[in-house]
């Protein structure tokens, strides 16, 4: 298959440019707010000329939370599933604090049904949630009782771990977020192999 050409092309390439601002600004922000604005500085347009690209503010949001999850997966696969890789991306995300209060910020307000990013964020849980609970069923004994909790309910466990911990963290960023999912990973293996 060709790439893109013509105004499509043009159109695709500006709304990568975009993107990529948009997630090195919030990964530079900190706990100071972003504005679209700051995103249309960065790549030399105007606040309507970025948002032509999206829709809407709430819709660029979502894209820039899509794209960070993109390179999550692709730097460290499934980091619910796997202790070592979801504390190596906790701890990375001490670093980039904006980048987790937006995460925060718009997973709640898709929460909403007409929210731009409700779809994706459903679908996103949905998927976490499926994946982390097969890793993790493949970690029970294949004989015996049944645990004493079940994958799929250690794979909620662990993403709403992930997701608490994040909002303990910018509350209190001496919280080593890394450490303590390790340590529900393990008594949550723990409660699978108990026969």
């Amino acid at each position: 298959m060709s790439a893109p050409r013509g105004p499509y092309a043009k159109t695709s390439a500006k709304r990568e440019l975009i993107l990529r601002a948009a997630l090195e600004i919030y990964a530079e922000a900190g706990s100071r707010k972003v504005s679209v604005r700051d995103v249309a500085k960065r790549v030399g347009m105007t606040d309507a000329g970025v948002l032509h690209h999206f829709g809407n503010r709430e819709s660029l949001l979502t894209a820039v939370l899509q794209a960070r999850d993109t390179l999550t997966r692709e730097k460290y696969g499934d980091v619910l599933a796997n202790p070592a890789s979801g504390a190596a991306m906790l701890a990375d995300s001490v670093s980039t604090p904006g980048l987790v209060k937006l995460f925060l910020d718009i997973a709640a307000a898709a929460a909403e049904p007409e929210h731009p990013g409700h779809d994706y964020f459903a679908e996103r849980y949905e998927r976490f949630r499926h994946d982390t609970a097969e890793s993790l069923a493949r970690a029970q004994p294949p004989d015996g009782p049944p645990p004493a909790v079940d994958s799929a309910r250690a794979a909620r466990l662990l993403l709403a771990a992930a997701d608490g911990l994040q909002i303990q963290w910018l509350l209190e960023p001496e919280i080593d977020m890394a450490a303590d999912l390790e340590a529900l990973h393990r008594v949550l293996l723990a409660a699978l192999r108990a026969s």
